[in-house]
């Protein structure tokens, strides 16, 4: 056998290792339908004080081992959980305990697997309260339209979950899923198939690099925080955070077909009553014709964020909604 034979036959069982630990999580995600499980996700510091607990050392039951990601003995799940996790790879020991590596979340009547707290690893693929917000902003928005959607895409996808609530409410329309995250990718597809989402296209892309074509919806979250850890799914960019937001604008002024739109969930330190973010939009959106609105959707997340020292002369952390819209 050749060396280049070889190599081909390595990674086509690779690949066909790569399918079966994501099916496992596919059944294990109907699994956890069929039984009621349902886990709101809260923010890290709410996560951490809960697990805090001295009760909740140990986890108890489903809930506490895919929801909370508190480590388990033998016995506590359900041997079906238990061998599918280990067939998705997602086990790993915790002394004489186990710890699933993955979660899942309730949104939108649909289970979202992502990464298990804390969401240490720079490839992390984060799913939280933003993730609500942002999907609830662009389900809205939705609403509201008067121009029908037939091209449309999530960038910085992370799970999926916007892009999924999109295409559940455009059956005709073709969505893509971007992310330079291939972690993220593979979490988007498992969750597409477990929603049933058959047009949601996830796909590898630097913003919409590899998409073609004009859009009529672009949404996004992108990371936004003052991260000095540099975690991928947190990290903003440049010194405020807003670099990546305010590249997103730039593709959106470069992509949206006539009537299209932009729903841009982002954050925001506010340093003595003034929003950065807002003023550098302003300066990005002058001249690209974009009608555009600015909001804030919460005026104070994330304050022990405050006490890091990477938000120096931040008074609060607001996280905003701007929507853009190119005119016919």
């Amino acid at each position: 056998m050749t060396a280049t034979v070889a190599e081909s036959a390595r990674a086509q069982a690779r690949a066909q290792a790569r399918a079966r630990a994501d099916e496992a999580l596919v059944v294990l995600g109907r699994y956890l339908r069929e039984t009621g499980y349902r886990f709101t996700t809260v923010t890290p510091a709410t996560h951490a004080r809960v697990n805090a607990r001295p009760a909740n050392r140990w986890a108890r039951d489903l809930r506490d081992v895919l929801g909370w990601s508190r480590p388990f003995r033998t016995g506590t799940l359900p041997e079906r959980v238990v061998d599918l996790l280990a067939a998705a790879g997602a086990l790993e020991p915790d002394g004489d305990a186990w710890r699933s590596t993955v979660r899942f979340s309730s949104y939108d009547d649909e289970l979202f697997v992502h990464s298990a707290f804390p969401t240490a690893d720079t490839e992390a693929v984060f799913f939280g309260p933003d993730t609500y917000r942002m999907a609830d902003a662009a389900v809205a928005h939705l609403a509201e339209r008067a121009d029908p959607v037939h091209r449309a895409a999530d960038v910085g996808c992370g799970t999926g979950a916007g892009a999924i609530a999109l295409a559940k409410r455009l059956p005709e329309a073709e969505v893509f899923a971007t992310d330079i995250n291939g972690t993220a990718l593979r979490l988007a597809r498992i969750n597409a198939a477990l929603a049933g989402t058959a047009r949601v296209h996830p796909c590898r892309s630097n913003l919409l690099d590899a998409v073609p074509g004009p859009l009529d919806l672009i949404i996004s979250n992108p990371p936004f925080m003052v991260d000095p850890a540099g975690r991928a799914y947190r990290d903003g960019g440049g010194p405020d955070g807003h670099d990546l937001s305010l590249a997103v604008l730039g593709t959106a002024a470069e992509r949206l077909a006539p009537g299209g739109s932009l729903v841009l969930f982002s954050g925001t330190g506010i340093v003595d009553g003034g929003d950065p973010l807002r003023a550098a939009a302003e300066r990005r959106l002058a001249g690209t014709g974009l009608t555009w609105s600015y909001r804030e959707a919460d005026p104070d997340v994330y304050g022990e964020e405050l006490d890091t020292g990477a938000y120096p002369h931040a008074e609060r952390i607001a996280v905003v909604v701007l929507t853009a819209t190119r005119p016919r």
